[in-house]
């Protein structure tokens, strides 16, 4: 049996693919309203600090925690008993498999989710939480797509796609008309787009009700699909990096998806992953909101200045999942810190006679600096017998704090080096190597 047969899904055809409507996203609405939760769209406290009207729609309170149970529940609704009886089957990271399995449990189908195994521990536990059968299989979501194709021509379950299969689609498109609904004089709303599913049902629902209202989608750099198949006029495989975004690592777009979004989106915007991490750590700072990088990109788009054109407009982010693995929020805090400064690590050489790292000590905290670690290195110090070098971590206000801390290291040590170069065009470090020093 071939692969081509295998990948063969009727509902995702790429040689015939469906475009949904508005009718079609009007009465997901009216299917799906008992078992949805209706989620605020409330204006953010950002709004002042980057000169126009942001509005959060927070679907991460969702009960599995993102917006794709809207699909899932349409999808499982739509479908004829025959197929409820025998059940479903999915490949998915996470949020369409969560979504998915409370759903069909709710609705008593049974239900199989294929998952690779990069998928975070805690959405595979949730899934089986929820009664599903659950497959950890392959290193990405290619190879889990194929293993739940081949299952579900083995066992004749339906596979429901989550993110092209028409049915999802304008599932999703309800969070466009529960916007429009919350800000009717929305100007633009900022999508993520991982496989394309949710801008697709948005752009359907809000530029059939709202012309003038601009759809901007938004992935990250690490797995840009959408712009590129729009660049390619089709859907285009793209390379999978490592991305805080895990939930839009998704190597080519939905066919039904870019089919319906071609020539109703406005803009595609990618977003690099220090802005995703600094997106993630404003969210929790400011708006107490836990949200995954996924459901961040549309803050960080704003964040780094990606839609000036949008100053003084009414803008809505969708905050579509809050599933962040704990260990990776932990490290989007460090990173987000360090984007902006507050963190910082520098290397300094001292004198090693009896009051020297004492003496450094008691600069950086003349200056009100936190110091969160240091280590001392003394065998691999060249030059001066009597020399350490320094490593420290600590934490600064920001920016103008950090330039104080830095004009003090600099006029009171020959040698010293900052990891926080930074080019401020592309947010990376100016020397590859902690090693150097600067003199």
């Amino acid at each position: 049996m071939g692969f081509q047969t295998i990948e063969y899904d009727p509902m995702c055809d790429q040689d015939n693919p469906q475009k949904i409507s508005f009718e079609d996203v009007s009465a997901a609405a009216f299917r799906i309203q008992s078992g949805i939760i209706k989620t605020p769209c409330v204006k953010s406290h950002m709004s002042k600090s980057y000169g126009m009207e942001i509005f959060l729609k927070n679907d991460f309170l969702q009960h599995t925690g993102s917006f794709k149970e809207r699909g899932a529940r349409n999808a499982l609704l739509l479908l004829p008993p025959e197929a409820k009886s025998r059940g479903v089957i999915s490949a998915s990271l996470g949020n369409h498999s969560q979504g998915l399995s409370y759903h069909a449990n709710q609705l008593n189908i049974p239900t199989t989710v294929v998952m690779p195994n990069v998928a975070p521990i805690m959405k595979i536990e949730n899934c089986r939480s929820y009664g599903a059968n659950v497959v950890v299989h392959g290193h990405d979501m290619k190879e889990a797509k194929f293993h739940a194709m081949t299952l579900a021509k083995e066992k004749g379950l339906t596979y429901i796609n989550g993110y092209d299969h028409p049915h999802i689609m304008a599932g999703q498109g309800t969070v466009g008309l529960e916007i429009l609904e919350q800000v009717p004089d929305v100007d633009a709303i900022l999508v993520p787009v991982g496989g394309g599913g949710l801008l697709a049902g948005v752009a359907t629902a809000v530029k059939h009700l709202k012309p003038h209202v601009l759809i901007y989608g938004v992935e990250t750099e690490k797995c840009p699909s959408m712009e590129e198949a729009i660049r390619q006029k089709a859907p285009y495989s793209v390379d999978i990096r490592s991305t805080l975004a895990d939930g839009l690592a998704v190597p080519t777009v939905g066919y039904n998806a870019f089919f319906t979004v071609k020539s109703l989106i406005d803009k595609m915007i990618t977003v690099n992953e220090d802005w995703l991490a600094r997106a993630i750590l404003r969210l929790v700072e400011q708006e107490k909101y836990v949200v995954e990088g996924g459901g961040a990109v549309g803050v960080a788009a704003i964040m780094a200045g990606l839609v000036p054109e949008l100053a003084n407009k009414k803008v809505v982010c969708i905050l579509s999942g809050g599933n962040i693995d704990t260990t990776i929020l932990g490290r989007c805090l460090e990173r987000g810190l360090a984007a902006e400064q507050r963190l910082v690590k520098f290397k300094v050489t001292v004198s090693d006679r009896p009051g020297g790292i004492a003496e450094l000590c008691k600069h950086l905290a003349s200056l009100g600096v936190s110091i969160k670690d240091m280590m001392q290195e003394r065998a691999w110090v060249y030059g001066d017998i009597f020399s350490v070098r320094v490593k420290v971590v600590c934490e600064t206000r920001g920016p103008e704090h950090m330039t104080e801390l830095r004009n003090i290291i600099m006029d009171t040590y020959k040698e010293w080096y900052f990891a926080q170069e930074w080019d401020e065009r592309h947010r990376r470090p100016s020397r590859d190597s902690l090693d150097d020093v600067s003199h």
